[in-house]
């Protein structure tokens, strides 16, 4: 069990800065808006297009991303067919869009950080492009169609910084142009502002939660199952079908896909659900408890996985 508290004892600093970033809406009334607007207009691209430069890039590598996209958008597709018969509001749809993702960013790159080794987090950031791709664009269609056109969705998407320094960032990985060593250790403290950042605001996301008549057993349950349960169980049987019978992927990717699929509910799924106005505290709540929950899941899943 030393494994597990030493995995946990890495894990305990990120919700740290999870608390810091409650006590900062709390008390010091920060806004997080503008704490938002520096994780998507400036770290983030910075983070993706670092990680496309650095990264070798590799039938596999190229291959991660591209699953875990059609991956989440089957996923979600088959979830809204089977909410629709269990809810007769779009709460099928927000509930379907939020449990075919997860907060890849802003938790699971500070874990890459934490528990991969350097040139694997490059490749778990590249992978992240699956996320953000899903939640803007098949993702916002689910959700949304009342509120959303499709070629809205589009332009959101077509909006998104970090798309472009990911495009960037590969042209300049096929030309093999690199950045100047003086960039190495910046690119390090990048990583570790975006680490703080990024776990800063899914504790100012949670000042406004209220509970009262916001505890929904049944969403919850869902959530959780889906997102803890059947996404993993997902990840492994893919695993073990490759190892036993494809050998297409290696030791180390594997470990990105499993770190990939056991972070917790995205934190902008609680936007997507005020935007809509289907239940935001509901969805809050859920977030909180799935934030939570990662916090021993993710070690003992972890220990378990790497026994």
């Amino acid at each position: 069990m030393s494994i597990f508290f030493t995995l946990l004892g890495k894990i305990i600093p990120l919700y740290i800065s999870i608390i810091l970033g409650f006590l900062s809406t709390y008390i010091l009334k920060c806004d997080k808006e503008t704490v938002a607007k520096i994780l998507l207009y400036l770290l983030s691209p910075l983070i993706i297009f670092n990680a496309a430069l650095n990264v070798n890039l590799s039938a596999s590598i190229l291959f991660l991303p591209i699953f875990f996209f059609l991956f989440s958008s089957i996923l979600s597709f088959i979830l809204l067919a089977y909410f629709k018969r269990v809810y007769s509001d779009n709460t099928a749809n927000l509930l379907a869009f939020s449990t075919s993702t997860g907060n890849t960013g802003n938790i699971g790159i500070p874990l890459a950080i934490l528990f991969l080794e350097p040139r694997m987090v490059d490749v778990f950031i590249f992978t992240v492009l699956a996320s953000l791709l899903y939640q803007n664009s098949v993702g916002y269609y689910i959700t949304a169609k009342g509120n959303f056109s499709a070629k809205q969705s589009l332009l959101k998407m077509l909006k998104l910084p970090v798309l472009y320094a990911f495009i960037l960032g590969i042209i300049c990985n096929l030309l093999e142009i690199k950045l100047p060593e003086v960039f190495e250790n910046y690119n390090e403290y990048l990583k570790g502002a975006y680490t703080v950042f990024g776990m800063m605001i899914v504790g100012m996301g949670l000042e406004h939660i209220r509970t009262n008549g916001s505890f929904d057993m049944k969403f919850i349950s869902y959530a959780m199952f889906i997102k803890f349960i059947l996404w993993p169980v997902v990840v492994l049987a893919f695993i073990f079908i490759d190892k036993t019978y494809i050998h297409f992927l290696n030791d180390g990717l594997y470990t990105v896909m499993f770190l990939f699929s056991i972070v917790p509910l995205a934190g902008n799924t609680v936007t997507v659900a005020t935007l809509l106005n289907v239940k935001p505290q509901m969805m809050s709540v859920a977030l909180f408890i799935s934030t939570v929950i990662s916090l021993f899941y993710i070690p003992l899943i972890l220990y378990w996985y790497m026994n």
